[in-house]
């Protein structure tokens, strides 16, 4: 295994946050982060000279729970710990009893998931709790929280200095039984989301798709799909959709590690395992009168997992399914990609118009605005205009690679 395994850390990274937070309150929230970052960078050094343990999990929580009793000790006089374990922390021996049983799996697992809903406070905006779960429930760094929520490095950071003044107002972990559940539960959903797209197709400069972000994202989903307050229809539509979309990761580069446009992806390749998961899911999403848009977004990802080919797909149904999602969350990106469907469904030009009705001011910036624009005016036989917009998209490339594969886009529909 190799000792920097990203996918390993940013689990261990969550792991190690909610017991942390457990022990010292949410009011010690980067003495939680202090000690997580500790123990990861402690296991770096050591797996680099000594190899990763078998247990890599186990010798990561024996460090940190080292780590802990040492901080309690430092800290005996002061009022540190969590109210709700303080009253076990009388003593040396019951202190190390107390700390194991913080880092027993069971507990571990209910306290990710109030962690989770701790950051995800109303009394911020929506931008500031997803950057908080995105950095200590999912393990982002400022850098990815800006590409994944679009903006600047510099704006997240302050954001996030200013969200945690706020959460350290609170003295205990949230309780997945308070009445506010669900409006919180819509925010971690959409840090979850937030976080399989930035695996599925990112701005990281080093890989195109970054499939640890992506294990993590279902990993999440599926904490929340097992707990009875949090498994809701709209959840489980939401785990059916990220199964669905990562079935289709092993086709999603070749050989050689280069992007493959979806209509030219061996589906021989797609995990028909995770394919039969993210169905299931979406049938039991679907048994009530909830209709949301993870829902439609699932069962517009299951008509392509369910196509023969490319070819064969039923372009019509999807254009309807879109048309119900832009009703139910009408958004620019929606808007392209009901446009790009229907350019399958009844030619490019019409693909075009509707991308011309766009409101282009929002999508400016937008990569695969241009990237669209390009291919469908080439399929259109304007090679000039597909030119032009290529170029746009190739400049807005948020990595070299991406500009790569823009480039190789451009080269195969003669716009180069």
């Amino acid at each position: 295994m190799n000792p920097l395994d990203p996918h390993l850390f940013r689990h261990e990274w969550a792991r190690l946050v909610a017991a942390l937070v457990r022990v010292f309150g949410v009011h010690n929230l980067e003495l939680a982060e202090d000690v997580a970052q500790e123990t990861l960078f402690r296991a770096m050094n050591v797996w680099k000279q000594a190899g990763v343990p078998d247990h890599p999990s186990a010798w990561l929580t024996t460090v940190a729970k080292r780590r802990v009793i040492d901080e309690l000790r430092r800290a005996r006089k002061q009022a540190i710990a969590a109210p709700e374990v303080a009253r076990f922390l009388e003593s040396e021996w019951t202190r190390v009893g107390t700390v194991d049983e913080l880092f027993t799996e069971q507990p571990l697992h209910d306290d990710e998931l109030r962690v989770m809903f701790s950051l995800a406070q109303p009394r911020l905006p929506e931008a500031s709790q997803l950057a908080l779960v995105l950095q200590l429930s999912c393990g982002f760094s400022d850098a990815e929280i800006a590409a994944a929520l679009i903006t600047s490095t510099a704006a997240v950071t302050k954001r996030l200095q200013r969200a945690k003044e706020v959460v350290r107002g609170s003295r205990s972990l949230y309780e997945l039984a308070d009445a506010d559940l669900p409006e919180r539960l819509a925010s971690v959903q959409r840090a979850i989301y937030l976080l399989f797209n930035e695996g599925y197709h990112g701005a990281c400069s080093e890989a195109v798709v970054r499939a640890d972000l992506c294990a993590e994202a279902l990993r999440l989903a599926g904490l929340l799909t097992k707990h009875p307050r949090t498994g809701t229809p709209e959840t489980l539509a939401l785990a059916a959709l990220l199964h669905l979309h990562a079935a289709r990761l092993p086709a999603r580069l070749d050989e050689h590690g280069e992007p493959v446009p979806f209509s030219e992806q061996p589906r021989d390749r797609w995990d028909q395992s995770l394919i039969s998961r993210g169905l299931a899911l979406l049938g039991e999403a679907s048994c009530g009168d909830t209709l949301t848009p993870f829902h439609i977004e699932a069962a517009i990802a299951a008509v392509h997992a369910t196509a023969a080919s490319a070819a064969t797909t039923p372009w019509p149904q999807i254009v309807a399914l879109y048309d119900t999602l832009l009703r139910l969350a009408p958004s620019p990106i929606v808007g392209l990609n009901r446009a790009i469907a229907l350019a399958e469904a009844a030619g490019p030009e019409r693909g075009l118009a509707e991308l011309a009705a766009l409101d282009a001011r929002a999508l400016e910036s937008y990569v695969f605005y241009h990237a669209a624009l390009g291919q469908l005016s080439a399929r259109a036989g304007d090679r000039m205009a597909a030119k032009l917009h290529f170029a746009r998209a190739i400049q807005l490339a948020r990595s070299p690679m991406e500009a790569a594969f823009l480039t190789h886009c451009a080269a195969r529909f003669g716009a180069d």
